[in-house]
């Protein structure tokens, strides 16, 4: 779910790039933080990090747990570095240590450890995997409401945007006069830059949600 358009490349898409990448011998840095909850599959979410390591690559990959596991007081993540050697994962992993150490040292433990409670535990493990496709479900259900609403009540423009996005957050596509009013008149809260939360949205709330989108494109056209 790429941040913070929501537009990820199919998987033909990213074959292509890491052929390109591979061809100029470039190094990934790849980006995880919504594994789970982006599809609702873990393995579906992870095609892109397999396809690289398939195909040879030494990268990095930042992965969080904020979002698919509901801990963003913890900020839990790691940081990941593929090697295709024991001799360069030791040399590498030195380095990052010379870098760590004046940092934080030490980062926090609190969340860590609840990550290890769930990923350790098969039967807590399972649960999570279903509790986390409900999760996603949820918001692609708001997205195909939310979309749904905006084309019967005939707001300008086309919506297909909504629903071809994945992950928490959507850029409508409203322009920033828009936005403003949507803040002031309607306290709909969104940047003015178009981009939403959409976890705040749900059945009861997306007709309001909806009228006011499309009053607001009519005041502010």
């Amino acid at each position: 779910a790429h941040n913070p358009t929501g537009v990820d490349p199919t998987e033909e898409q990213w074959k292509e790039i890491a052929n390109v990448m591979k061809e100029r011998r470039l190094v990934p840095l790849m980006d995880s933080a919504y594994q789970g909850y982006a599809s609702g599959s873990l393995d579906k979410d992870a095609f892109a990090v397999r396809l690289f390591v398939s195909m040879g690559f030494e990268f990095f990959m930042c992965q969080s747990f904020a979002k698919n596991l509901g801990l963003y007081g913890e900020r839990i993540g790691m940081l990941h570095v593929v090697c295709n050697s024991a001799d360069e994962a030791a040399k590498t992993l030195s380095q990052l240590k010379m870098v760590i150490r004046p940092m934080y040292s030490s980062p926090p433990i609190h969340g860590a450890h609840l990550v290890k409670k769930i990923l350790g535990d098969p039967a807590k493990f399972e649960a999570w995997k279903v509790e986390l496709k409900g999760m996603a479900d949820r918001i692609h259900e708001v997205r195909n409401l939310l979309r749904k609403g905006l084309e019967e009540k005939g707001a300008p423009g086309t919506w297909n945007h909504v629903t071809d996005q994945i992950g928490m957050f959507s850029f409508t596509g409203l322009t920033q006069p828009q936005c403003e009013r949507l803040i002031k008149e309607h306290h709909i809260y969104l940047m003015t830059t178009g981009r939403i939360s959409l976890a705040g949205l749900n059945k009861n709330n997306i007709p309001y949600m909806v009228d006011s989108v499309v009053e607001s494109m009519k005041s502010c056209p």
